[in-house]
């Protein structure tokens, strides 16, 4: 089974900039979980969105690889039946002219 949350769009602390330090920016999170599903045994989508803000809202990274780490990390823990994750931060207004965002895609052994 597959599921995507796409555009997930809060705003938190992020980045090695002076004001990135002060002043919360939009950030957009996409994702993709790929898992075995069988009946009554689900990932469900609304308690990753939530894990994922709340930790972002939370921990108030420097860096977004570091984010995607940690988000990695905390949804494996979390969902024990996610065989790969891809996630993806964008932050769409730190730049003028463009939206920059980093990915990472995982494997894991369930």
């Amino acid at each position: 089974m597959r599921i995507f949350v796409e555009a997930l769009t809060f705003q938190c602390i992020i980045g090695i900039l002076e004001f990135e330090r002060v002043q919360p920016q939009d950030v957009i999170i996409d994702l993709t979980i790929d898992y075995d599903y069988h009946p009554n045994e689900f990932i469900n989508y609304a308690d990753v969105a939530l894990l994922i803000q709340e930790s972002m809202e939370k921990e108030k990274f420097l860096l977004l690889e570091d984010a995607l780490e940690f988000l990695s990390a905390k949804l494996k823990e979390k969902f024990l039946k996610i065989d790969t994750l891809f996630l993806k931060i964008t932050k769409p207004s730190i730049m003028p002219n463009c939206r920059v965002s980093v990915a990472q895609s995982y494997t894991f052994n369930s």
